[in-house]
This record gives C-alpha cells, sequence and structure tokens, in this order.
C-alpha cells in the first residue's frame, strides 16, 4: 500500500504534506544546518554564541587560549609541501625568484577592481538592547538577533545617544557573534570543534551543553518561528557528522527531547544521509567540512564502519594557508590579521578563498580587496594582488601545508560508553526481503533483535589518519576487500560539504585518486560523480527524504520514553536505517 502510494504522489507534495513538521539538524564544527524537512535549502548559520561577559581580564574568543604556534619542524614540512605542489601545478617554488614577472612581487595597495562589485559595508554588530521605556529606539546595525537583556550595566553615552539607559544583550548567535568588535565585553564560544564536543580546561561539558541549546533554540524561535509551547508538535531529525562519539549522540539526543522539547527524535549518519540526498545507492562519500574531512563507504544503502575515515583538517585549514602563502609573498596589505583572536578576519578569509581559490596548472593570481577590522574602528579596505591561489587547496593532498591548531581533546575515557546510539552494520547479517524488488537497497531487517546478541565495542574505528585525502580515499575503498565493490565505488565517488564548491576540485580528486591506487590493484578508472544537489546541503537534504519517507517511524524515539527510560539492552528499539526505510527511499528516486 504505502509502495503504491510512493509511486503515485508527486514527490514535491510529498515532501510538503509529511515535511511541515520535521525539522532536520545537521550540526558542523563551524556552521549548523537546520530547516524544515518541507523547505528546499536550509538555514546555513555560523555554529556559534557571544556570551556577555564581566570577566577580567576578558577573553574575546574562548579558544584564544589555544598553542596555534607553528614549530620549526612544522614550518620545514610546509614549505616542502608547497615546493612538491609548485612542481605539480607548474609554478615557481616557495623561494624562486620569478623570472620576467610582470608585477612587483610586494605590493601595498593598486589599481585595480574588485569583481565589478561593490563590497557591502561592514558594521560592527550592536551589542546593546535599548530599554523598551526609552522614548529613543536604536535599530540593530546588523540582523535581527533578538536576546535576552542584562540589567548589570548601564551606561549614558551622550556623543551617539541622548541620554537613557542602554543594556548588553545577554548572548548574540550566528554571523552577529562573529562581528562583534573585540573591545566589547563579549566571549565567543563554539560548542563544536574539529567534530567533536570543544570541551577543555576553559570550556566545560555543561558550559558546552548550555550554548549549544541557546543556538538551537535562538534558531528554532527567530528563523523557524516554532515556539516553545508548540515544539511537541514536531519531530526532530538529527543528522550527525560520522566524527561524533556516542556520549556525544546521547547528549544531544536529551537536549533535543528533554530541553528544547520535541515530541520525537530519531539519528542518522552525515554519510548515509548524503547518500539518499544524491538519490545514490552505493558510493565512497567525502564529506569535506570546515574543520574536519571524513570518509566512508555506502554499499546498497547500507555504511560499511570498517571503511571510516576522519581527517583532522578543512575549509578553515586552507583559508588559514591562504593569509600564511600570501604573507610568505608579501603581497598581503600590511595589516593586523589575527583569525584567533578576531573571528570576524576568518570570515573575511573564508569569502576569499571560496571566491579566489582554485586548483589548476598555472600562476593564479587575481587583484581582491582585503579588509581591516581595528577595534571599535569601521573596517579598512586595501586592495591588492594575491598569488598562488591554486597552492592553498591543494593542501587537501598534502596536508603537511595545512599546518592544523593545536587541539588537547578530551580524553578518551571520557567517550566510554558501550551503547552504541547508531547502528553498528559489521558483525550482523542481513537477509532479503521476498516482498522487495532485487534492485531495492538490501538492507537491516527492522524487525531483528539486534540487542539480544549485541557485541559490545568500547569505541568505534575513529582514529584520525595523518595522510592526504587521496591516500585516505583509496585506503576507505580497498579496505572493503573486495574486487567488485571496490570498482564500483572508484566509480561513485561523491564530494559533500562545502570545500566540495572548490573549483577544479573533482578532476584533480580523479588523478590524485588514480594515482594512489597501488599499481598491484585492477582498477584503472577512478570518478567524481556530480553533485544533483548543493554539496553544502546534501547531508541535509538526505535526512529531510529519510524523515518523510520514514513511515513506520519504527527507530524513532519519543520524548516521553527518552526523558522517562531511555533506551535499554532488549527493549527490540535502536538507531538503524531500517530495510524497509530504504525500500521506500529507492521507489521514491526512482519515480
Amino acid at each position: 500500500m504505502v509502495r503504491e502510494y510512493l509511486k503515485s504522489v508527486v514527490p514535491s507534495q510529498l515532501i510538503s504534506e509529511r515535511g511541515s513538521n520535521l525539522v532536520v539538524i545537521n550540526p558542523g564544527s563551524a556552521n549548523i544546518r537546520i530547516g524544515l524537512a518541507s523547505q528546499d535549502a536550509p538555514f546555513n548559520i555560523p555554529h556559534c554564541i557571544a556570551r556577555y561577559t564581566n570577566q577580567v581580564p576578558k577573553r574575546s574568543v574562548q579558544d584564544q587560549m589555544l598553542n596555534s604556534q607553528v614549530t620549526t619542524a612544522q614550518h620545514m614540512e610546509r614549505e616542502r609541501a608547497y615546493d612538491v605542489i609548485a612542481s605539480l601545478i607548474k609554478i615557481p617554488f616557495l623561494d624562486e625568484e620569478v623570472a620576467n614577472n610582470s608585477f612587483p612581487r610586494k605590493m601595498g595597495r593598486i589599481d585595480g577592481h574588485h569583481n565589478g562589485k561593490r563590497d557591502s559595508v561592514f558594521t560592527w554588530t550592536d551589542v546593546h538592547e535599548r530599554d523598551p521605556t526609552s522614548s529613543v529606539t536604536v535599530e540593530s546595525s546588523s540582523s535581527k538577533d533578538v536576546s535576552q537583556s542584562l540589567d548589570q550595566h548601564v551606561e549614558t553615552d551622550s556623543k551617539e545617544f541622548s541620554p537613557s539607559v542602554i543594556k548588553y544583550r545577554q548572548f548574540i548567535c550566528g554571523e552577529d557573534a562573529l562581528k562583534i568588535s573585540p573591545i566589547e565585553p563579549y566571549c565567543l564560544h563554539r560548542p563544536i570543534r574539529r567534530g567533536h564536543f570543544n570541551i577543555s580546561q576553559h570550556y566545560s561539558m555543561q558550559q558546552v551543553l548550555e550554548d549549544l541549546h541557546a543556538i538551537w533554540d535562538w534558531i528554532l524561535i527567530e528563523k523557524l518561528h516554532i515556539p516553545l509551547s508548540e515544539r511537541n508538535l514536531y519531530s526532530a531529525i538529527l543528522v550527525v557528522p560520522e566524527t561524533f562519539d556516542n556520549r556525544e549522540i546521547k547528549d544531544m539526543l536529551t537536549m533535543v527531547l528533554q530541553d528544547l522539547r520535541f515530541g520525537s527524535a530519531v539519528v542518522h549518519q552525515e554519510g548515509l544521509a548524503a547518500v539518499f540526498g544524491n538519490g545514490l545507492s552505493s558510493a565512497c562519500v567525502v564529506n569535506m567540512g570546515a574543520q574536519v574531512t571524513t570518509i566512508i563507504c555506502i554499499e546498497d544503502g547500507v555504511a560499511l564502519p570498517a571503511t571510516a575515515k576522519t581527517l583532522p583538517f578543512g575549509g578553515e585549514d586552507v583559508s588559514r594557508c591562504l593569509l600564511w602563502t600570501q604573507r610568505h609573498h608579501q603581497t598581503w596589505p600590511p595589516i593586523r590579521t589575527d583569525i584567533l583572536a578576531k573571528p570576524v578576519d576568518l570570515l573575511m578569509l573564508n569569502r576569499l578563498k571560496e571566491f579566489y581559490c582554485e586548483i589548476k596548472e598555472g600562476e593564479v593570481d587575481a587583484v581582491a580587496v582585503v579588509h581591516s577590522y581595528e577595534e571599535g574602528t569601521p573596517a579598512g579596505s586595501h586592495k591588492t594582488r594575491l598569488t598562488a591561489l591554486n597552492v592553498p587547496p591543494m593542501g587537501l593532498f598534502f596536508p603537511m601545508l595545512l599546518v592544523p591548531d593545536v587541539y588537547p581533546p578530551p580524553p578518551r575515557a571520557w567517550f566510554h560508553d558501550h551503547e552504541d546510539m547508531l547502528e553498528d552494520t559489521w558483525h550482523t547479517e542481513y537477509s532479503r526481503r521476498p516482498d522487495l524488488p532485487d534492485n531495492v537497497y538490501p538492507g537491516v531487517n527492522v524487525n531483528f533483535p539486534m540487542w539480544d546478541t549485541y557485541p559490545v565495542y568500547a569505541t568505534k574505528p575513529k582514529k584520525e589518519e595523518n595522510v592526504g585525502l587521496a591516500e585516505a580515499i583509496t585506503s576507505s575503498i580497498l579496505s572493503t576487500g573486495r574486487i567488485d565493490l571496490q570498482r564500483k565505488l572508484f566509480l561513485s565517488i561523491q564530494l559533500v560539504g562545502g570545500v566540495a564548491l572548490t573549483r577544479g576540485l573533482v578532476p584533480a580528486m580523479e588523478e590524485r585518486v588514480l594515482h594512489a591506487i597501488p599499481s598491484n590493484e585492477a582498477i584503472d578508472t577512478v570518478e567524481v560523480l556530480q553533485s544533483r544537489t548543493n554539496p553544502s546541503f546534501a547531508s541535509w537534504k538526505g535526512g529531510a527524504i529519510i524523515g518523510v519517507l520514514d513511515f513506520g517511524r519504527d527507530a524513532w524515539i519519543h520524548r516521553e520514553d527518552w526523558i522517562n527510560s531511555g533506551i535499554f539492552v532488549a527493549s527490540g528499539r535502536k538507531y538503524k536505517d531500517s530495510y524497509y526505510l530504504q525500500a521506500q527511499a529507492m521507489c521514491y528516486m526512482n519515480s
């Protein structure tokens, strides 16, 4: 009956009918993608919060105590990596004098045009909230962030405002939080970093969860217009990165059901959701985020956990490399750019990278406008010629070029949790349902009592790899051990995440992966599939499709069940991607 309905219904009608009360949440280290399943695209919001502080001395960024100094050995490795890349893309070596160069190596301000568009005027975020009893109204200089106000601070500024009570906003979320002047009494918090909760001696577990709750609640109210009193009418689909550990997923689920008060929720993995988002059944999913890159192979709608790889770099590392490259070539203006202490500088670098960086042979230069953001003053504009713009994105294949900031992760004992929140598909026997056609996803039988004989695993195989992207992809696919599947996956590489939008990345990826395959392997073709949807939102879109098509909802957890008793062994309920659900998805995608 369900299959007949799926064959007859128009996909857009199905999404509209069943997606209006489903909120899809895809949290990342730098951004959170969130929206109703019925939306074409999610809100993509910086995953951070700035809180008012009266602490002295003030820290404008919670993470600014991190050690980001590059060691001598790292610096030498970075320079060697640059020269290896230079030989591949046919540009001069790092310190090689360029013969017949048409412009001087060192440049300050030059005349030129910036991509034909006028730069939007930058304004610092207005951190004040006027007392509603005042006769004078002050408009925010940025977006419509509405937060609670504080009574701790009262001031009179006769230069700009008429005398009245001014209060600091208690917290500010999203991009406005990144645009707060460093002189203001705020501290920026990033609750997720490098694919995990950002727990450190300066940032407690309790504070991380409070910040996550504040950010998500603000988005639900301000962007989706879902007040707390109506949340029980909505269900949440958590699309979580493969990097998350069991306890992190549990705490996030508790927050969604108990604190945000959703009526029910379900958890799906990013890699599997990305496959659904692009209408595929099998692929090697390469998810290139801002701070972490993950790889996992999907066979006929089932994730293969033994193929999972985590690389500790992403788009923000490419942006930092862009800054280092320009400073080395003395093309960066003489301004104080500090991406750790001034988050707005990283925002600028990310945009320069997205617009100008690409992978191709030959020298790639461009005239660009670089901005300086000094404390309490308007932004300055500096036109300059950026050079070697094809080098930073090549760092994905040669990670020694991307020297990461040193970040001490929480102790592994903190993540020790035997109850796995997502389906572990290895050591599991699958049987094909006779009522479904052969070309439908084989997968997990939803009625199989997995918990009865479920083995205990202390941790998942999630160790970080110190290799380049091409080697990691090759290793992941070859670890499947079957030549037929290996050939299939090498022809089905799917790039998702913001970095996937880098111009020239696809042909470079195909060439580098083919080069990384050992000569004794009988594989001679590599293909990166063209994405059917925006790569930045592929996992979010897949989560929406899964939620809409999940008619039985056997794996969903209801708020009362989770709060009162949680999920116990032998309860017969576990987070798994049901075989029946996969059949529905294939029917939908092929209709």
